[in-house]
């Protein structure tokens, strides 16, 4: 038996798997994954951290843009220690209560990859896509956990 496909089918199936990604946070070294969560084109996800001397949630927020994971924009409650806008990255607005978002980053990553060492307790490095929710901190602080965007669905 033999099974047909359109070539705008076939095209259209082709493009998607290729689309379509998996966000995992593995510890280096040991090779532990932390998570895996399924990216779909076009979806996003950010890391969420409290800020070490003030407190309040800090967030990187990325995006699966073909395949490729970037930077889209970030949340600054304050301007903290370490915390500010630089002028040409981004456009900087008010987020109505006191601190601000940095829009329109579009920051490719290099590599779709990189290296985190989550904070201990009261900082809880966390990866958050929809619903999902997982706390970094509670499973590898200090750890070098790589952050990762893979295309082929591993």
């Amino acid at each position: 038996m033999t099974c047909k496909i359109g070539g705008g089918l076939l095209a259209l199936l082709l493009a998607t798997a290729a689309q379509a990604g998996t966000l995992t946070a593995t510890v280096v070294g040991d090779g532990t994954e932390i998570a895996r969560i399924e990216m779909p084109e076009g979806e996003g996800w950010c890391i969420l951290w409290h800020h070490s001397v003030k407190g309040f949630e800090v967030s990187d927020c990325y995006e699966n843009r073909d395949g490729r994971m970037v930077l889209v924009r970030s949340h600054l409650p304050d301007f903290a220690a370490g915390l500010d806008h630089i002028p040409g990255r981004g456009r900087q607005v008010s987020d109505g209560q006191g601190g601000y978002w940095i829009e329109d980053l579009d920051e490719p990553v290099p590599g779709d990859a990189y290296i985190l060492r989550p904070g201990l307790g009261f900082v809880n490095h966390r990866i958050k896509a929809g619903e999902q929710e997982v706390s970094l901190s509670a499973q590898a602080p200090h750890a070098r956990v790589r952050i990762a965007l893979t295309g082929d669905g591993s």
